[in-house]
């Protein structure tokens, strides 16, 4: 708890006075509903960053980033560890080899896209606190179930369980973040939740290699104790997580009531994520019809190929540069570990210098290089160092991008379905990496399938270059309308329903880029 919150001291609490103000700043004795406008005492929010609110966010902070960091943890070392049982022996034993382990990988995220948005829908139904614990116990029984499985149809059909109970708690858990953050915030703490994927690389190689050593015991393959032991442990954090999760933010039990009163008041007056809007088809066709919505999700679309294709493939990968298995196992740390550490370093940057695209873009760039020393280079050694390269720029990239739109996208039904939109259309990238590294490709060292991740990367970068252009232009528009004071009058005097219908393109708004 102590290290998060020291982690947690590189990214300061900033300002929410950025966006779109929801308050109408008055002299008034008391809080009230006038002219359609929220009205606070100008004192209520005259210090955002107050010691006494930068507590609060840190108390928070302590709540939610070390379980839900955890379970994001597990969540991708139950769904890569595949990666390392198959250098094991699962493919020959359980007859998976060649397109059929292909399949494997590619069913489990066909369902994870069809049941994200579901997922979410029931997620607002109960609340985070049984939601996220309860798909945490479901795909750890799955995983568990997966080293009990003895032929392709059985690998098959857990694969689609599993797929299916991770799906929420990715979308999950950027919802919640908007419900207890600043807008500013959400990059850091999406980052460091982010974080855990490298995380669980790094831990899952050592683990893979410690329980290699089990081959046999109890009649059982080390690649079958893989799946059973790392699902326990999944399954025993999943009790816990149902004491620790928190709830919906405006009842949470681990803050005061004064707390949760000034909690939201902050975010009320940050956008609008205190605000109870009702639900619209009108907000579903924005977020459709936003061609900013889609060039979030076709950025993903171009990163989610390469993030999974090389946290999977990483094992396969390492032992084709000429590793034996164990070895492969272990040599996956330093990327992993690389990174972690490129995460935490390029986020705090971007926070420092309050930009998102050019350090998107930078990193898709590093990643390409990695490719090409992977596919140019003719000694491991330098193939390896390569492989930290692409590691660090994916990750990196992906941990400052599925934030995004969580920032720029105003209103909440069109920011829930615009992370929907982004997840389940990266997540089809996701779909075509797992398929395109097959066998028939990994000739020459799966020389085709690197090409093919540094077009797709290329893709990204495009894609970054534009929201960065045209986001930039969009601000600079919104400030030259602002210039007239009738505008700017007119801007501040327009009704929460106004701003609400209008979303990120009212005037008042501003983008991240």
């Amino acid at each position: 708890m102590d290290g998060v919150a020291y982690f947690l001291q590189l990214f300061p609490s900033r300002s929410p006075t950025l966006g779109m103000p929801q308050l109408q700043l008055s002299h008034k004795n008391s809080n009230e509903k006038a002219a359609g406008r929220i009205v606070y005492r100008e004192e209520d929010i005259s210090s955002v960053d107050s010691v006494k609110d930068n507590l609060l966010f840190r108390k928070i902070d302590l709540r939610l980033l070390p379980i839900l960091t955890l379970l994001y943890l597990l969540s991708f070392l139950d769904r890569t560890n595949i990666g390392s049982a198959k250098i094991l022996g699962l493919d020959t034993d359980l007859h998976v080899s060649g397109p059929a382990y292909n399949t494997s990988l590619a069913i489990y995220f066909v369902a994870y896209v069809l049941c994200e948005i579901p997922s979410n829908i029931i997620l607002k139904r109960f609340n985070p606190q049984i939601w996220l614990p309860t798909l945490t116990l479901v795909w750890g029984i799955a995983s568990v179930c997966q080293g009990l499985v003895t032929n392709q149809a059985g690998l098959f059909g857990i694969r689609v369980l599993l797929g299916a109970a991770e799906a929420g708690l990715f979308p999950g858990v950027i919802y919640v973040f908007s419900l207890y953050y600043l807008r500013r915030q959400r990059r850091a703490r999406v980052a460091i939740f982010f974080g855990g994927a490298a995380l669980a690389g790094a831990f899952g190689g050592i683990l893979a290699f410690a329980i290699e050593k089990m081959d046999g015991l109890g009649g059982r393959k080390g690649w079958q104790w893989i799946f059973i032991l790392e699902g326990l442990i999944t399954i025993v954090v999943s009790v816990f997580a149902y004491f620790i999760v928190p709830t919906w933010s405006y009842k949470a039990k681990f803050l005061t009531e004064s707390e949760r009163e000034r909690l939201m008041i902050l975010l009320e007056h940050d956008s609008d994520p205190a605000d109870r809007e009702p639900f619209d088809w009108f907000y579903v066709k924005q977020a459709f019809t936003d061609h900013f919505v889609w060039a979030y999700a076709l950025l993903f679309h171009g990163y989610a190929f390469a993030l999974y294709s090389l946290s999977l493939f990483l094992p396969t990968i390492v032992a084709e540069l000429g590793f034996t298995s164990w070895q492969a196992q272990l040599l996956t740390v330093p990327p992993n570990a690389l990174a972690a550490l490129s995460i935490a370093v390029v986020v705090w940057l971007s926070v420092r210098f309050d930009r998102r695209a050019v350090f998107i873009i930078f990193s898709a760039a590093a990643a390409i290089v990695g490719y090409i020393i992977l596919l140019t280079a003719t000694k491991p050694g330098a193939q390896y160092v390569g492989v930290h390269l692409a590691a660090a720029g994916i990750y990196t990239g992906n941990a400052l991008l599925l934030s995004w739109p969580g920032e720029n996208v105003a209103g909440q039904t069109k920011r829930a379905v615009a992370v929907a939109m982004q997840i389940t259309f990266g997540d089809i990238g996701a779909i075509a990496g797992v398929l395109i590294y097959r066998p028939e490709f990994g000739a020459h060292q799966y020389r085709k399938p690197h090409i093919i991740a540094i077009g797709y990367l290329t893709l990204s970068m495009v894609v970054g270059g534009y929201l960065w252009f045209r986001l930039r232009r969009e601000n600079e528009r919104k400030a030259t309308i602002l210039r007239s004071k009738v505008s700017q009058l007119e801007a501040s005097d327009s009704s929460i329903g106004e701003r609400r219908r209008a979303g990120d393109r009212h005037v008042l708004y501003r983008y991240v880029y």
